[in-house]
């Protein structure tokens, strides 16, 4: 059994190790279990545009955010918790690839393990999938969230964003589960 934990990031910068992963959200698609936390930076690289998009203060986090490894290990027990121990946690992000990538290298530098492994589910690339959508373009957060989940915006806070994306990909699979068979499946 699987269960889809929708993980969102902000950070400093375009790759982990220069850059820094600055706070975490998950949640549970389909509800029940949060997870949020802020992180002390790792580098003195950071980029103004990303810490403007995030509004995250670098000098606060210095001070009061979570020691990385701290965070990791929480997070890791929280994704196990989240999934009763005995249940595959599935990654899910829009645009995955970039938030995958920041976890993933945090829990292997700081845990030497990730729970998620080395895959990711990406919403953009399962709303292509699912409806046909042939440009990339067309599957942008805005564009897929004016169909799943109309009327929110992005915050830029991990954890408001991770459950909104949780709707709209909760949202998007059952559209998708209620109207197509899956490929080779009898007619």
């Amino acid at each position: 059994m699987e269960v889809f934990v929708s993980v969102d990031v902000e950070t400093d910068g375009p790759i982990p190790g220069d850059y820094s992963l600055l706070s975490i959200g998950a949640c549970v698609v389909g509800g029940g279990h949060d997870f949020y936390v802020e992180m002390k930076p790792i580098s003195g690289n950071f980029e103004k545009e990303a810490l403007k998009v995030s509004g995250l203060n670098r000098q606060r986090l210095s001070a009061y955010g979570v020691d990385p490894g701290v965070a990791m290990k929480a997070f890791d027990v929280w994704v196990k918790r989240a999934c009763n121990r005995n249940k595959k946690p599935v990654f899910v992000g829009l645009n995955a690839p970039f938030d995958w990538m920041f976890v993933h290298w945090y829990f292997v530098h700081f845990l030497r393990n990730d729970p998620f492994g080395h895959t990711a589910l990406d919403i953009k690339s399962y709303y292509a999938g699912a409806t046909g959508e042939r440009l990339w373009a067309k599957t942008s957060k805005s564009k897929v969230a004016r169909k799943f989940l109309p009327g929110k915006t992005s915050t830029h806070n991990a954890l408001e964003d991770a459950r909104q994306q949780a709707e709209m990909f909760r949202r998007l699979k059952s559209a998708v589960s209620s109207i197509r068979k899956p490929i080779g499946a009898d007619s």
